[in-house]
């Protein structure tokens, strides 16, 4: 539970909301929502709760000045049984990774959304350029990985991008197959493809989007360097397309961003799906429309910080050009 010093600091405010998760230090979306609530002029705060257990989470709600929570793992999909309502978006994902608060007849009734349904879609639709999305259209999507973002990532490639055949690329069948029972549950999963070996990627055609959800790292056995060249191969063919790699930790410029640019496509990184997931949290928090929002600001200023991260570390200058490429040639306001 919060320490003495971080009561005295919630004393200080109207409303405070959390980030629910556990491995959270490295999130940017303090940056994100501060400016927002700064913007608005609001005696708001967004803390981090770490946390690998969700019964410390759940009293946390309880407190009156809790007004909503962004959740990551490994409460996003446990955290709903204990909700009152859930979104369109939050009941057909099975996932939530947003909490906000709505009143009747004076009681507060918590509800649950999924915001990353929305990031995922603003990301590409804001990015991505027009003559490669107008191109996507005759082609099928890909998602590489089918943990916690794949779900979310079906849901906006069939409801809100209008993808009918979307391949899936993981190491795991198991995990593959729960993910289509799952989508299917839910009224989206017709269409999805799980592709299994090289030979089977040679004989489909090249995606026209694909959507990268795994961590950076190396492939350390057979599955997984199935998985990279499955990629490898449909990233080889002679039409082009899109990818968001929704990888940005520890670096944004992970190995698939890299194999996508010099396979020339297009690459959106994840800090925008970030940064338009958390746009629509706050959305939901302040009642104001994303019109209204700041996200000039937003992006400067994670820019900036990641900018001095990266410098700060070491970081590979690719991607600082990647990054701040985006802020000089999509700026919303």
């Amino acid at each position: 539970m919060p320490s003495e010093s971080y009561a005295e600091q919630l004393s200080r405010l109207d409303h405070v909301f959390y980030l629910f998760g556990y491995g959270i230090q490295h999130s940017l979306s303090p940056f994100l929502h501060e400016v927002v609530f700064d913007h608005f002029g609001l005696n708001w705060a967004y803390l981090l709760f770490e946390q690998k257990e969700l019964v410390p989470c759940l009293q946390a709600m309880r407190d009156p000045k809790f007004l909503g929570a962004a959740v990551t793992m490994p409460h996003k999909v446990d955290i709903v049984s204990h909700l009152d309502e859930l979104t369109s978006e939050g009941h057909a994902i099975g996932a939530i990774n947003t909490i906000f608060i709505r009143k009747e007849n004076g009681r507060r009734i918590i509800c649950g959304a999924n915001t990353d349904c929305i990031g995922i879609r603003e990301a590409i639709l804001r990015n991505a350029r027009p003559e490669l999305l107008a191109a996507t259209k005759s082609r099928p999507a890909m998602i590489i990985g089918v943990g916690g973002a794949s779900r979310a990532a079906v849901y906006t490639l069939r409801r809100f991008l209008g993808f009918d055949t979307i391949y899936l690329v993981n190491r795991d069948r198991g995990e593959t197959d729960a993910v289509i029972k799952e989508c299917s549950a839910n009224g989206f999963g017709s269409g999805l493809v799980h592709v299994q070996d090289e030979g089977q990627a040679t004989l489909l055609p090249v995606p026209g989007l694909i959507i990268s959800a795994i961590p950076d790292s190396e492939p350390s056995n057979i599955a997984e360097r199935t998985v990279r060249s499955i990629v490898e191969i449909m990233l080889s063919g002679a039409v082009k397309g899109i990818i968001l790699e929704m990888c940005y930790h520890p670096s944004p410029d992970t190995h698939i961003c890299r194999m996508a640019k010099k396979a020339a496509w297009q690459v959106v990184p994840g800090v925008e799906a970030m940064i338009w997931q958390g746009i629509e949290q706050d959305r939901y928090w302040t009642k104001r429309e994303a019109r209204e929002m700041p996200i000039s600001d937003v992006k400067t200023a994670i820019s900036k910080y990641l900018s001095r991260s990266l410098s700060g570390s070491g970081g590979s200058s690719p991607y600082v050009w990647l990054w701040l490429s985006i802020f000089g040639g999509v700026m919303d306001s």
